[in-house]
């Protein structure tokens, strides 16, 4: 009762949540020094106190949502809404409670958003929004009494005949327009980001024993623009432009950046790893690079969201992989569980591939916020049981 007064209170007085939260402590006779746990010791390798984090353990998950829900719902703004990773974040967070409002490019067009209502909770609290990423202020009315904002649309093709108008410019320009609807709003009290891998791991050579990416660590875009890989470049561009105009605005701007993600599609169409996987199964994929990936269960990237917008002191970026996995590896895994003969992929097996650069990631800043991975071959697994239970293999 005390605390449902207090929040009352403090929305009255107009402060923020999460300054009460820090003044309750404070009138509790904790001093604010008190709100963050010492750091452990850590060698100059381990990365840097950005790099760390703050344990959740002095504010568990459930306390910052629960400041939040003081008196009345949650409402939260998803954009990409239809999406693979966005459809997982949704799920969840109508499972915690939230009131989502999602965005998506034709709210009508039911064979891309049924999935979505069909979810628990989905009739009663969930409104989708039709919005472009390149038309600017399309996202002011959405955002508005959202007091969170998960950012997880971007363009994803792979193979483009302009990259400046197909990837970079939609990914960068929109990432900016809805910035700039949460820098004007008066509830949005932090915006979570979806990067990428690929803003972090371009310097990474087979010259190299084994290195370790942090928080710190970012892509060059010049080695993008020379292995004419766009879509990286454009996550890049996105997530420095984005720093930037938090910057500038004052926004309480915080970055998840996940690996490649894998697991069960709740959304009709495939994403990027299904896909990979099922080319590789049904032998429509005659060449396979080696290729290292970060992978990263697709439940796990969602709760990683949701628990940096709960956490208070959640700041900065949070690399979220499981698992850094080269091509054979990956072609093992396949073989383990999917029993039907296949001499493409056999043949994938018989023939050695070339050695892909390998690196490692550290993820204990992630793990400050409370979530243990889960291991990446479930997800592959759930992601062939998926295939196999659509009739694409």
């Amino acid at each position: 009762m005390e605390v449902a007064q207090s929040v009352r209170a403090a929305n009255v007085s107009g402060i923020s949540l999460l300054q009460h939260h820090i003044l309750l402590k404070n009138a509790n006779g904790l001093d604010r020094g008190d709100l963050k746990p010492p750091a452990p010791t850590l060698t100059a390798q381990e990365g840097s106190k950005e790099e760390r984090g703050v344990s959740a353990l002095d504010f568990p998950a459930s306390t910052f949502l629960s400041f939040c829900s003081a008196g009345q719902m949650v409402h939260v703004c998803v954009t990409g809404g239809s999406g693979f990773l966005a459809s997982w974040l949704i799920k969840l967070l109508l499972e915690r409670g939230y009131h989502v409002r999602a965005t998506v490019r034709d709210p009508d067009d039911f064979t891309k958003t049924a999935h979505l209502f069909s979810l628990a909770h989905g009739r009663e609290r969930l409104e989708l929004f039709k919005a472009d990423l390149l038309d600017e202020g399309c996202f002011d009315t959405i955002v508005e009494n959202c007091e969170g904002v998960f950012h997880t649309a971007s363009p994803v093709n792979m193979v483009t005949i302009n990259p400046e108008e197909e990837l970079i410019k939609p990914a960068v320009k929109g990432t900016l327009n809805v910035l700039r609807a949460c820098a004007m709003s008066k509830s949005v009290r932090r915006v979570l980001l979806t990067s990428s891998m690929a803003a972090v791991v371009s310097s990474i050579t087979n010259n190299q024993e084994t290195p370790t990416v942090y928080e710190s660590t970012w892509s060059d875009q010049s080695h993008w623009r020379a292995k004419r890989f766009w879509y990286g470049l454009s996550k890049l561009l996105a997530e420095e432009a984005a720093l930037c105009f938090a910057k500038e605005k004052g926004i309480d701007l915080v970055t998840i950046v996940p690996g490649m993600i894998a697991g069960r599609c709740l959304q009709p169409n495939l994403d990027t790893a299904s896909k990979l996987v099922m080319e590789i199964l049904t032998g429509k994929r005659s060449f396979l690079q080696n290729v290292a990936h970060a992978w990263v269960d697709v439940r796990d990237v969602a709760e990683a969201h949701i628990l940096a917008f709960e956490t208070p002191l959640a700041s900065g970026r949070y690399l979220c992989a499981r698992e850094v996995m080269d091509s054979p590896t990956l072609l093992e895994i396949l073989l383990k569980h999917y029993q039907l003969p296949k001499p493409v992929l056999q043949s994938f097996v018989d023939k050695p591939l070339p050695s892909a650069p390998v690196f490692k990631v550290s993820i204990r800043k992630l793990e400050s916020l409370g979530i243990n991975l889960k291991p990446i071959e479930d997800a592959i697994m759930e992601s062939i049981e998926c295939l196999i239970e659509r009739g694409l293999l």
